[in-house]
């Protein structure tokens, strides 16, 4: 499975990587590579949740430009 992933530094420096497709699944790392390292168990552990509880596996998004 293929999933969007955003990836972006906080104030502090730390790396939080997010995949909107499953609500509320965020991690965060020291490094951009352990974000994504950490966002890929997120996303597996989000996915085993969703399908125990019986909620759907991801939501639609689109990946729009805006251009300010």
């Amino acid at each position: 499975m293929k999933s969007l992933v955003t990836v972006d530094r906080d104030e502090d420096g730390v790396w939080i990587a997010e995949c909107p497709s499953i609500p509320g699944c965020v991690s965060q790392g020291n490094t951009r590579d352990e974000a994504l390292t950490n966002v890929r168990e997120a996303i597996a552990a989000c996915l085993e949740v969703r399908a125990e509880r019986g909620l759907p596996l991801t939501v639609e998004t689109q990946e729009v430009e805006i251009i300010v």
